[in-house]
């Protein structure tokens, strides 16, 4: 288990998108006890439907869009968070107690969230404070919706388990990350 990675993003065989040419996400442990997350989009972002900071969008309907995921538990638990973050600079979060099955998620602090675009790739990168997750060694879920200009979706994955993309499935939550111990 590294105390950072970065990975290529695979897309889901039922939705191939031709004008991404590469999509990858990395994640790394802080000093501090949190996580810092970035993903980049290597594309033809003139195909692409990207919201920008002048489009408001429903905070819990971000993945219904061009939206950076990741998905945070710990080993053994069924309990998992959701993070969707926006080019917008837009985020949410939610808390499951097990697969799908949403709880009431208490309120957090908004992490710093920063976007940068240039001719043909798009990046993203969050850092989460310890508060925004669980404590010990982390199982995450690094994921992708984008969103083509016909309004068509490809979904982006570590690992994508078998049948339709389900970014919930704990398959998909391939990377590993050790908490260092003081």
């Amino acid at each position: 288990m590294p105390a950072s990675a970065d990975l290529a993003l695979v897309c889901h065989p039922s939705s191939p998108e031709p004008a991404v040419h590469a999509l990858a996400a990395g994640a790394r442990l802080l000093p501090d006890g949190g996580l810092a997350l970035v993903w980049r989009l290597d594309a033809d972002l003139a195909a692409l439907r990207i919201p920008d900071a002048a489009t408001s969008l429903p905070p819990e309907r971000l993945w219904a869009h061009t939206c950076f995921e990741a998905f945070v538990a710990t080993p053994g638990s069924a309990a998992y968070r959701e993070f969707n973050f926006s080019p917008n600079g837009q985020w949410m979060h939610f808390d499951f107690c097990g697969h799908r099955l949403r709880v009431e998620s208490p309120p957090l602090p908004a992490p710093p969230i920063d976007v940068r675009r240039g001719d043909g790739w798009l990046a993203l990168r969050v850092c989460l404070a310890p508060r925004h997750l669980p404590a010990g060694a982390l199982c995450i879920g690094l994921t992708a919706v984008v969103e083509a200009a016909d309004g068509r979706h490809s979904y982006w994955s570590l690992r994508h388990p078998a049948g339709q993309p389900d970014f919930h499935h704990r398959e998909g939550f391939a990377l590993a990350l050790r908490v260092p111990t003081p």
